[in-house]
C-alpha cells in the first residue's frame, strides 16, 4: 500500500474547462486500471474508442484532495464534450504507457 500511495499525481489543465475544473490530477495508470479499462473494452490498449477513453476519465480523474472527480453519472456529460477535449484528456492520461511502452522497444 504505501508504494501505490506515493506515486506523484501529474497536473491536467483543461482550458475548456477551467471554470468548473481548475485542474485534474492524475495518478499513473496500473496494471489493474488497464485491465479493469479492457475488461470493457477489449482492445482499449491499440484501439481506444471514445466511451474507452471517457471510461478512463472517469476512472483516474481526481481533484486536488484525492477524492474522484466524476462518475458514471457524469458519464453523459464527458461523452457530450468535444471529442478533442476528451481525446486530449485521456491522452495526457495514458502518456505515461505509451512512452513507457516506447522505452522498452529502444
Amino acid at each position: 500500500m504505501e508504494l501505490r500511495s506515493g506515486r506523484e499525481r501529474k497536473q491536467i489543465e483543461v482550458s475548456e474547462w477551467a471554470e468548473i475544473i481548475p485542474c485534474i490530477y492524475v495518478r499513473p495508470l496500473s496494471a489493474g486500471d488497464v485491465d479493469k479499462i479492457q475488461r470493457k473494452h477489449k482492445d482499449f490498449i491499440n484501439n481506444p474508442t471514445v466511451a474507452a477513453m471517457v471510461d478512463l476519465i472517469i476512472l483516474k480523474a481526481e481533484d486536488e484532495n484525492g477524492d474522484k472527480l466524476f462518475s458514471l453519472e457524469d458519464k453523459a456529460f464527458l461523452l457530450g464534450e468535444e471529442l478533442s477535449v476528451i481525446s486530449a484528456v485521456a491522452q495526457e492520461m495514458f502518456n505515461d504507457v505509451t512512452s513507457a511502452e516506447a522505452a522498452e522497444k529502444n
